[in-house]
């Protein structure tokens, strides 16, 4: 499977709505970690659960986590959080969200809350 993944640097890509069968194509391209960043149903009821893709990334032997943001508005809050999970998850990350433009720019608002190493 073709992996529709961006890469924005060495921690961090991002792709639009991956489906449980991308998780083992993410963790043969060398992903550690997927983020969601789609809320369950936003797309309708054809797209898969968190709990689907969870699952998958899991059996992948990936890091998973959920962070669900709306489209058009992502609050400091959410921000805050994309950056703990910068800081927690393995490297590097695949986020995705309906095309990846909303994990990119959640990302690029997460820096401005990391902690310097």
């Amino acid at each position: 499977m073709d992996l529709p993944a961006t890469r924005l640097n060495a921690e961090i890509a991002t792709a639009p709505q991956l489906t449980p069968d991308a998780m083992a194509a993410a963790a043969a391209a060398g992903f550690r970690s997927v983020v969601n960043n789609r809320p369950d149903f936003e797309g309708g009821p054809d797209q898969p659960t968190s709990v689907a893709i969870e699952a998958a990334a899991r059996a992948a032997g990936l890091e998973y986590a959920h962070l669900p943001v709306a489209g058009g508005f992502q609050t400091p809050e959410q921000a805050q959080a994309m950056a703990a999970l910068m800081e927690r998850l393995p490297k590097p990350v695949l986020a995705f969200c309906r095309s990846g433009a909303r994990s990119g720019r959640l990302y690029a608002l997460s820096l401005e809350h990391r902690q310097p190493h």
